[in-house]
């Protein structure tokens, strides 16, 4: 290979570098993007349920402001239908109608936790068997079902907002052959 070969490789290989870091150079001025005081994303945690400072204020927040009777009094079953459609993704409310990934919400209202035959229930949901589901277990449960039987099986987030829940008492309380009557405001 002679020196005019050589030149000719070389000078590929180096202009090639040149614009390579050029380049580089050119996009750090035009897309400059300063760089964060500390990395990374600050997730919150609350604390369980008892606890003090912010999150024993929050929880208190989140106590619903009137009674459950009051709220049920108000409550209406169309809006809570609307809110179902949430649920419906897991669960089925019809008569008969079959298990999903949770279980047939027909009768739930008076019905003994974790008993729905045909469903496998959680052992910690299976523990609470000898209890019904009530007014006041299902308000707590959909506020937030992690919180109210740790160890379900359920994921769902639960439902905050406390009209919201009582709309959908009050349509759960419609999936009934007898429905059971709400609490005294």
């Amino acid at each position: 290979m002679n020196s005019f070969e050589f030149n000719k490789i070389a000078g590929a290989v180096l202009g090639t570098a040149l614009l390579v870091f050029g380049l580089n150079e050119l996009s750090k001025i035009i897309y400059h993007a300063p760089k964060p005081e500390k990395q990374g994303f600050a997730i919150e945690v609350a604390e369980a349920a008892g606890g003090t400072g912010e999150a024993a204020a929050d929880t208190a927040a989140a106590a619903p402001a009137e009674s459950l009777g009051k709220m049920l009094a108000s409550a209406d079953a169309t809006k809570g239908q609307a809110v179902f459609k949430a649920c419906a993704a897991c669960h089925d409310g019809s008569k008969g109608g079959p298990n999903k990934v949770g279980p047939n919400l027909w009768g739930v209202v008076g019905r003994m936790h974790g008993s729905h035959e045909g469903f496998a229930y959680s052992d910690a949901m299976a523990a609470l068997k000898d209890k019904p589901w009530d007014y006041e277990a299902l308000n707590a449960f959909i506020t937030s079902p992690k919180t109210a039987v740790p160890g379900t099986k359920m994921t769902f987030g639960g439902i905050k907002k406390d009209a919201d829940r009582a709309n959908l008492l009050a349509y759960l309380q419609t999936l009934s052959d007898s429905p059971v009557p709400f609490p005294a405001p």
